[in-house]
């Protein structure tokens, strides 16, 4: 009688050895002459044991170390439909796939859904310190009676749930990959990376769920979440949870005018640039122009010169002195309100820090520090936070009803993740939230302003009325096709144990 072929995890593969019998599991395996056995990369663990389960091969799992956990929150509420048609969707889909929901439409909390419908060992993956720290207290909260740990910031823990940043994950993907049935993705579109993506391609995890408000990335590569976590299984935009989940809010284009005398520098340092960038036929609309640029800027000193200007001009439309006085009437404006002001450079935020006498937070912001004004903040003890880029996301300030943007990127993802910001309804019932966006007028900063708001051909213009703006295309809930696949098994009980069943 031959013996029953072992499966065990080795630093992201599997080991299958001896050869089941039959030829179906091939496609997921290689030979490795080193070892002179099988090997099929741990992505594969689900497929694979389901192929053998299907073809009645039986086999030893020694591959998983995740075990069943008694997952009882602390505290529930009425989920909101949405986040209940989600977590249909999902487990409908066999517990695989992205859900694409808006800032604060409550994706933490659905993620805790998920985690109670499927009690196993849990990594939860984010991509910075603040939303490690902001899910760790939510999962401490949740599950008091389940250990939960964190990976990252100087923290190496190894608990049934943990947190990590996707950096530490990657550093240690090769020692979590079979520990842990659930990985769930916070902001998963960071996940398609070549230091990223060894998360889920070194993990046995047969349950994976992504959270994101904007899956789409410039280069492409969202196309691969759909093998790394699995396909988008449900999609609402902010107009579709307009007035229930999320409060009402209108966006307000302010102009400026540059003054003579930036005007007059503006429009030099354009013509230098421009004129370099039509001597070396570069269009920096075309695909790759910007690249081409960079690289013929390092080639000679009209180069250098041309990129000098292009900084320049940048800076002179998005530090005008027209925005700051805008800024001014605004804050006054809005006494009584809590203000997040958004620019693109760490430059401008402390200029607006020291001249308005207002808390800031930027990359180089120590952790105890950030903590602390973002608490001030929530409480109201500060009524206004400059920041840069490190907001986009993951702040949880639920008061906040204006934001104020001075200057950005095309990127429509910044845009959506800023206008995120002010969204939560917190505790008031007709909310209506205010985002202001300031544009240096007749320079390049109006088709930035362009790109990012008009790439999803959905956001309008303000009008009298206050309105909930569909910032990015949603897919019918109904579209998905419930997928009864087969559970891994050894002989005939289920390999992963007894989940709920669908509803």
């Amino acid at each position: 009688m031959s013996r029953p072929s072992k499966l065990k995890y080795d630093r992201g593969t599997l080991i299958v050895h001896p050869p089941p019998k039959g030829k179906e599991w091939m496609e997921f395996a290689t030979w490795d002459d080193r070892i002179e056995k099988f090997r099929v990369p741990a992505i594969y663990y689900r497929p694979l044991i389901e192929t053998l389960q299907a073809h009645n091969i039986s086999f030893i799992d020694e591959a998983k170390e995740f075990i069943p956990l008694d997952l009882t929150p602390s505290f529930e509420r009425e989920p909101y439909p949405h986040q209940q048609e989600a977590l249909l969707a999902w487990k409908q889909a066999g517990r695989k796939g992205v859900v694409v929901l808006p800032t604060a439409a409550g994706k933490t909390y659905l993620a805790q859904l998920a985690m109670v419908s499927t009690p196993r060992t849990t990594l939860i993956v984010v991509p910075t310190l603040d939303l490690m720290h902001q899910w760790y207290a939510q999962m401490m909260a949740a599950f008091p009676d389940i250990e939960v740990g964190l990976l990252g910031g100087g923290s190496r823990d190894r608990t049934p749930i943990l947190i990590a940043t996707y950096n530490s994950g990657a550093i240690h993907a090769e020692t979590l990959g079979n520990q842990y049935a659930l990985l769930i993705f916070d902001e998963c579109h960071h996940l398609p990376t070549d230091f990223f993506r060894v998360i889920a391609e070194y993990a046995i995890a047969p349950y994976r769920l992504g959270l994101t408000a904007t899956p789409e990335r410039t280069d492409g590569s969202h196309r691969e979440l759909d093998s790394l976590i699995g396909s988008v299984v449900y999609r609402k935009g902010v107009k579709e949870l307009s007035g229930n989940t999320l409060a009402q809010h209108k966006i307000v284009e302010i102009k400026v005018k540059l003054s003579q005398t930036e005007r007059k520098r503006y429009d030099n340092a354009m013509a230098i640039r421009n004129d370099f960038l039509r001597k070396s036929n570069i269009s920096l609309g075309s695909l790759n122009g910007w690249q081409l640029f960079v690289k013929a800027s390092a080639k000679n000193p009209a180069g250098r010169r041309a990129m000098l200007a292009h900084r320049e001009a940048k800076e002179i439309a998005a530090g005008t002195d027209g925005k700051l006085r805008v800024l001014t009437e605004l804050i006054c404006e809005h006494d009584a309100d809590s203000i997040l002001i958004f620019t693109n450079d760490n430059a401008t935020v402390y200029r607006i820090s020291q001249d308005f006498l207002i808390p800031a937070i930027t990359h180089q912001t120590p952790i105890k520090e950030r903590h602390e004004v973002l608490t001030n903040f929530r409480e109201g003890i500060y009524k206004a936070l400059v920041t840069s880029h490190v907001l986009n996301e993951g702040v949880d300030v639920p008061e906040v009803k204006i934001a104020i943007i001075l200057s950005g990127t095309g990127s429509t993802r910044e845009y959506v993740q800023r206008l995120g910001r002010i969204l939560r309804k917190g505790e008031s019932k007709n909310k209506l939230a205010i985002l202001y966006e300031i544009v240096a007028e007749n320079t390049s900063e109006e088709r930035t302003s362009e790109r990012r708001r008009g790439e999803n051909q959905s956001i309008e213009k303000e009008t009298n009325q206050p309105q909930q703006l569909e910032l990015l295309p949603s897919a019918s809930p109904y579209e998905i096709k419930s997928q009864k696949s087969l559970k891994a098994a050894e002989s005939s009980v289920d390999q992963w144990g007894d989940l709920e069943e669908d509803e």
